[in-house]
């Protein structure tokens, strides 16, 4: 059965807990959310499939991989898509053409008081909701069972997560079934606890005297593509925050796992894979002058090459170099701050409230320069027009 004795080891992508057929698993939250298997020892039969179907590993599937990866940028010829995507809306164009061929598309979405959760699409409206980042581990629920169950039913799916997450999918569904399996992975820089954005959210509405109706995790329409500033709109009133940015470029809220991931390279576990393309200067001087966005694509295998022929007409797309286009997770894993430890046991002894104060305030006067820089942009660039 399986044991985690080291949460460094563990990714929380729900595979052994799904491909147990006597639900003797269950997923159980820690002190900062994040979801660790539990194992019933009355209902286990020692099959060991939940320590076979394990994914979070050096060992994990890359059979079907191209010899190196495929590298465009890429954005969206709608540019009322790019405006609402966080780079240059690749997701949508191959979302898009998924449901058109009567497919069906899970992605992480919002549940109460915007918890983030992974969820099923059946239509562009439905899919909307997974546009733009969320900086915040997803709950996958029973999601995997679902992705199967379509499969199985002869529906072609398209899932989009983090790679720990594709990696452990394509583990459980099984090479039978794959052929109608697209998988699109990020470029992932780490994962906070649910409970701290939870308790942020909470926060927020305490000071503002008003609860939250939208959050935008990285409003680019007002700041630009390159800042990354937290959008909210309170029922009586909007509002930007930073706070939860810079906790998180700390890497003080990250599950431990990020810390040792296995997959910051280009051997990806998914057909393509999807990234604001930092460093596009290099590609091409003129493609993202607007500060629109760019979405970086890799495309791992034969059948991702086909997917992404069959909607490269949607978008503009320059070919790049892949050298010029290894940011730093594709090369290495975020260093896990020094303090994370002290930070979780704080909060579970103190609440967020002592640690958001705590470890946020050195980097007040960082919020203040970068709010001055972007409203100097802002009036340079209407000077311009």
């Amino acid at each position: 059965m399986i044991k985690i004795e080291n949460k460094e080891d563990c990714c929380g992508c729900t595979a052994c807990a799904s491909i147990c057929t006597h639900d003797a698993i269950t997923m159980i939250p820690d002190a900062l959310g994040f979801l660790y298997p539990q194992v019933d020892v009355n209902k286990c039969v020692e099959c060991g499939l939940c320590e076979k179907v394990c994914a979070f590993n050096d060992h994990y599937d890359t059979s079907l991989n191209l010899e190196k990866p495929i590298a465009y940028g890429a954005r969206h010829k709608n540019m009322k898509e790019v405006e609402t995507s966080r780079s240059g809306a690749a997701f949508i164009a191959i979302s898009d053409y998924v449901l058109e061929q009567g497919g069906v598309v899970y992605g992480a979405g919002y549940a109460e008081h915007f918890r983030v959760v992974h969820k099923r699409a059946t239509t562009k409206e439905e899919r909307n909701e997974f546009k733009g980042s969320k900086y915040v581990q997803s709950d996958m629920n029973i999601v995997f069972r679902q992705v199967k169950e379509d499969l199985r039913n002869g529906l072609t799916v398209l899932f989009s997560g983090t790679p720990c997450q594709t990696s452990g999918l394509n583990s459980f569904v099984g090479k039978r079934l794959r052929e109608r399996l697209f998988l699109v992975d990020i470029v992932c820089h780490g994962v906070p606890g649910p409970y701290l954005w939870r308790d942020y959210l909470s926060y927020l509405e305490k000071i503002q005297g008003s609860p939250i109706v939208w959050v935008n995790f990285r409003d680019k329409q007002k700041y630009g593509w390159r800042a990354h500033l937290e959008s909210f709109i309170f029922k009586n009133g909007g509002g930007n925050k930073m706070s939860f940015t810079f906790l998180f470029y700390k890497h003080i809220m990250f599950r431990q796992s990020c810390g040792k991931c296995h997959f910051c390279n280009t051997r990806r576990p998914s057909d393509i894979t999807i990234a604001d393309f930092w460093g596009w200067e290099k590609t091409d001087p003129d493609i993202n002058k607007d500060d629109k966005g760019l979405s970086l694509v890799l495309v791992n295998t034969e059948k991702g090459k086909r997917l992404f022929e069959a909607i490269k007409d949607r978008m503009n797309v320059v070919p790049a170099d892949l050298e010029n286009c290894l940011q730093t997770h594709l090369r290495m894993p975020s260093d896990i701050h020094p303090l994370r430890m002290q930070f979780e046991d704080e909060y579970k002894k103190k609440g967020f409230e002592y640690v958001y104060l705590k470890y946020n305030i050195p980097q007040r006067s960082r919020r203040y320069k970068f709010k001055l820089k972007m409203f100097l942009k802002r009036i340079l660039n209407h000077i311009k027009r």
